[in-house]
């Protein structure tokens, strides 16, 4: 089948209106539905096209993108009454990009099937400005033949695409990935918070080891930010809490143990009790410095 052309895309929060916006400059007719319409505004003033629901954006649309919060969101907008798969026009492409369960993509991948609609679990890494640089790293799970009909789409949102395997292997990935992020969040956080207390410049300590062995994406991207107080979410604490909890669900059902990840899942608890779970991933920082 050729590639899709009107795209619906659900979910404009910090991530996903920047990748809406590419598919509409990219001259897709884009449907839109966020359950706050105010944070689809721009891409509406941009040519998009308002929908009361997402079962509705579907109707209108060749492919199907969702860019949700929680396993829960992409379970009721997929499979609930008046959903995604049961409104979907027929051989329709269905892509979540949600970082969500990958048992909850086999389900959705097989609902969509038993209806004839292609389904893909297409889970991004890069935050806030992988989305706005359109240089997500997309990790997709799938059939084959599904994946080459999302190129043309995924490749206007991302630069690093890769097809991981059958249905939920493209969350299993993510959850690999999420795993190195919470973890690495914890060292870096720890390496500039001891070089703030040993009475070094962190910032002049940042630009000698980012560079190094220590150093990492988040680290060079959040490092300045957390210097400067800049705690605005590129990511949510709350979203990588959820992430954190499915990862160690996912690990627990293969039998394998994962204590740095428990260790950075308690980490983020405290930074949930203290009411941070609205900013972005870096204010772990604040953990250390302000207590």
């Amino acid at each position: 089948m050729t590639a899709p052309s009107s795209v619906a895309f659900i979910g404009t929060g910090v991530m996903g209106r920047s990748m809406a916006g590419h598919l509409l400059a990219a001259g897709h007719p884009i449907h839109v539905y966020n359950r706050t319409r105010e944070k689809a505004q721009a891409l509406l003033d941009a040519g998009a096209h308002w929908h009361e629901s997402a079962g509705a954006a579907a109707a209108e649309a060749d492919a199907v993108v969702t860019m949700l919060g929680f396993p829960r969101d992409v379970e009721e907008t997929y499979l609930g009454a008046g959903g995604i798969v049961e409104r979907a026009r027929p051989g329709a492409l269905l892509i979540d990009m949600t970082t969500s369960s990958p048992v909850l993509a086999r389900r959705i991948a097989a609902a969509a099937a038993a209806r004839g609609l292609d389904a893909l679990d297409a889970p991004v890494s890069g935050g806030d400005i992988g989305a706005r640089e359109a240089r997500l790293v997309i990790m997709v799970g799938g059939e084959p033949a599904a994946y080459e009909r999302a190129l043309p789409l995924l490749s206007v949102m991302g630069k690093n695409l890769a097809l991981q395997g059958p249905a939920g292997s493209g969350q299993h990935c993510k959850m690999a990935n999420q795993i190195a992020c919470a973890v690495g969040m914890v060292a870096w956080v720890e390496a500039l918070a001891y070089a703030k207390r040993a009475g070094l410049d962190p910032a002049k300590v940042h630009g000698s080891i980012s560079g190094g062995a220590a150093g990492s994406w988040a680290m060079t991207n959040l490092g300045p930010r957390v210097l400067r107080g800049d705690y605005a979410p590129g990511f949510y604490v709350k979203h990588l809490r959820k992430d954190i909890g499915i990862a160690i669900a996912s690990a627990e059902e293969l039998g394998l143990a994962l204590p740095g990840l428990d260790c950075a899942r308690k980490l983020y608890d405290q930074v949930a009790a203290k009411g941070w779970e609205e900013f972005g991933t870096q204010v772990l920082y604040r953990l250390y410095t302000e207590s």
